[in-house]
């Protein structure tokens, strides 16, 4: 993160992001622990499914809740950076070098303490291994 809240997307997610989604991206977090970068079309698949479960659903609600709260559309510059919104910066205490992971189909950005906390917290078990195994991971 640079000192004006832009985040540089590294290069391996960037080139892959441009080629397949485009510069356009939504910005958002569902607890204001990370920062989340949905590609544009990623986004408006989520979106749509949304759009067909009932409006009054409760689990629909608290996610738009959460993610209208954070979120913003944002774009790629030239350079491949985005800027994060000052509200999601500061809930998710992003600043300086941060870790960006790469997900399936979107990036997640967040504060080096954080993560290794949260990784220590939720360590990678047998089970887990085992589940993956049942999908040939």
């Amino acid at each position: 993160m640079d000192d004006k809240g832009r985040l540089k997307v590294p290069n391996v997610f960037r080139s892959v992001l441009e080629s397949k989604y485009g510069r356009e991206l939504f910005l958002t977090s569902l607890t204001g622990d990370y920062v989340r970068l949905y590609p544009m079309p990623v986004w408006l698949d989520i979106e749509a499914k949304l759009g067909a479960m009932p409006s009054t659903h409760p689990s629909r609600l608290r996610f738009l809740d959460r993610v209208n709260f954070f979120g913003q559309a944002a774009e790629l510059d030239t350079q491949g950076r985005v800027l994060v919104p000052a509200r999601l910066r500061e809930t998710a205490a992003i600043a300086g070098d941060v870790d960006v992971l790469g997900q399936y189909n979107y990036l997640d950005t967040w504060n080096h303490d954080r993560l290794v906390t949260k990784l220590q917290r939720d360590a990678y078990t047998d089970e887990d291994a085992r589940a993956l195994s049942e999908f040939g991971i």
